[in-house]
């Protein structure tokens, strides 16, 4: 990682800290603007062995524990390539260095299933239904919560409720990741290109890695096979499929 990404992130760390908290929502407002924040943050999760990754992680979930939901969004963004990145190091059996990304996929997890009071909840999220229709029925409709509903492209999903974990197991590892994927599905339409972009990236990988085919492609990671449940590939191709509609319409 390149010494201006480092400044960057470490003056993202230390600025959050100084923010009044009357000024929270303007300052979250703020960030979806900040690209190479972004950028830099992407290098950091995608380097397991850089220092700043602990550091970013925890204030990661900082955010999605504030209570504002930019700021929530703002987190959402990166899960796409926090669950890679703990898939990867799972295949590999090299969990050690994954504890961070591990911490803050259950921290996630376990805010989103319990109430305020703490007790486990069952929730509801409207995501996009791959029933109906076909891409070129859609038009070029823009694929927000309220359009989606009016004609029929969405559907309620309820999940939970749920136990909560205090670490992943091979048992639970898809429980959890699954209900997060779910939650990011339910948020895609928030999400900005770049978010979209690695959620489908990283769908490639768990597709290429370990079989032949992985030899013509650009990705030259991992060569072990990535077993996922039908249940987590249910949501991989829900946000695939809608992940294309939104940004060939934020390219237009």
């Amino acid at each position: 990682m390149l010494a201006a990404d480092t400044g960057i992130v470490e003056e993202w760390l230390s600025e959050f800290k100084t923010v009044p908290e009357a000024s929270i929502p303007s300052y979250a407002n703020n960030l979806k603007d900040k690209i190479s924040l972004v950028s830099s943050l992407y290098k950091v999760i995608q380097d397991l062995q850089s220092e700043l990754l602990e550091p970013v992680c925890h204030q990661l979930f900082e955010f999605y524990r504030s209570g504002e939901e930019l700021l929530l969004q703002f987190t959402l963004q990166f899960l796409p390539e926090l669950i890679w990145c703990y898939l990867a190091v799972s295949a590999s059996k090299d969990l050690q260095s994954s504890g961070c990304i591990e911490a803050l996929l259950l921290g996630v997890y376990n805010l989103e299933i319990v109430d305020k009071d703490g007790h486990s909840r069952v929730l509801s999220f409207t995501i996009p239904s791959l029933s109906k229709p076909s891409p070129s029925s859609i038009g070029s409709m823009a694929l927000t919560e309220g359009a989606l509903s009016q004609h029929g492209l969405s559907r309620v999903v309820y999940s939970g409720p749920h136990l909560q974990r205090e670490m992943l197991t091979a048992q639970n590892r898809f429980e959890v990741l699954t209900f997060l994927l779910l939650r990011y599905n339910a948020a895609l339409s928030y999400m900005p290109a770049v978010s979209l972009q690695s959620l489908c990236q990283i769908c490639s990988r768990i597709c290429v890695c370990g079989y032949p085919r992985q030899q013509v492609r650009k990705y030259k990671g991992i060569n072990s096979r990535i077993p996922i449940s039908s249940e987590f590939m249910v949501q991989m191709l829900t946000g695939i499929y809608y992940a294309f509609r939104l940004a060939k319409q934020q390219q237009q």
